[in-house]
């Protein structure tokens, strides 16, 4: 960002969130906020539109600086899939409010601090780990040029957590060297029981990462279908 409004003299670029069914915007930081507002955060709620941090357990709104799920309702909501009224219901409440599936924090100033996706989730031994933390402590080694965490599933923890790592060109690294790197500085389970070293990620043409193939090759790669398969509770 820095080198954006420097060099390319765009002092006026910000940050704005939403998704096809909130199109085309729904928070937007504005041209007068500091570098930091504009990098760390999409901003506040746009005009007629209502954001609300959802708890994941029970729904109900959270308080400023806590993680939940990201809702909004406003003009900017679809009306619904398209002859999809089971799917509609699954994403939009009776009270108007649309589940965006995004996970974030609400700032004392109105700001949103997306964190990660709540299907992306790992529960391990009861534990809730977000991949967006592990992922952004994992990009401060020195040698990660880009890094995606993942959940496989574990018969005895539920879920473990995996890493795949892109190093900087002409590097290179040991999964232990990784793993001690993380010793001390996040919790022990949080830190990734497997690491891959990889060259690129699996993606959509607009450059989407696919973690579900991602989760799909280590599942077949380390021969885990069978426990994939098993109930959970």
């Amino acid at each position: 960002m820095k080198r954006v409004l420097e060099e390319m003299h765009c002092g006026e670029l910000v940050i704005a969130y939403g998704q096809t069914e909130t199109s085309p915007v729904v928070t937007m930081s504005d041209a007068d906020d500091t570098i930091e507002v504009r990098v760390k955060t999409v901003g506040r709620a746009m005009p007629q539109t209502e954001i609300r941090i959802a708890s994941l357990e029970n729904g109900e709104t959270l308080p400023a600086g806590q993680q939940g799920e990201v809702c909004v309702r406003g003009y900017a909501l679809m009306k619904g899939y398209d002859g999809d009224s089971e799917g509609t219901a699954q994403v939009i409440g009776t009270d108007g409010w649309l589940h965006t599936g995004d996970l974030g924090i609400m700032r004392e100033d109105g700001c949103i601090h997306i964190t990660g996706r709540s299907r992306d989730v790992i529960i391990r031994g009861g534990e809730n780990i977000y991949p967006r933390e592990v992922e952004e402590f994992l990009y401060t080694h020195p040698k990660v040029d880009e890094v995606q965490v993942v959940g496989i599933p574990n018969a005895r923890l539920g879920e473990i957590v995996v890493a795949w790592v892109r190093l900087r060109p002409g590097i290179d690294a040991t999964e232990v060297e990784i793993r001690e790197f993380c010793k001390g500085q996040i919790a022990y389970y949080k830190i990734p029981e497997h690491i891959r070293f990889v060259d690129e990620f699996p993606a959509t043409l607009s450059g989407k990462i696919q973690k579900y193939k991602m989760r799909e090759f280590e599942i077949e790669a380390r021969g885990l279908q069978a426990v994939a398969d098993a109930a959970t509770a």
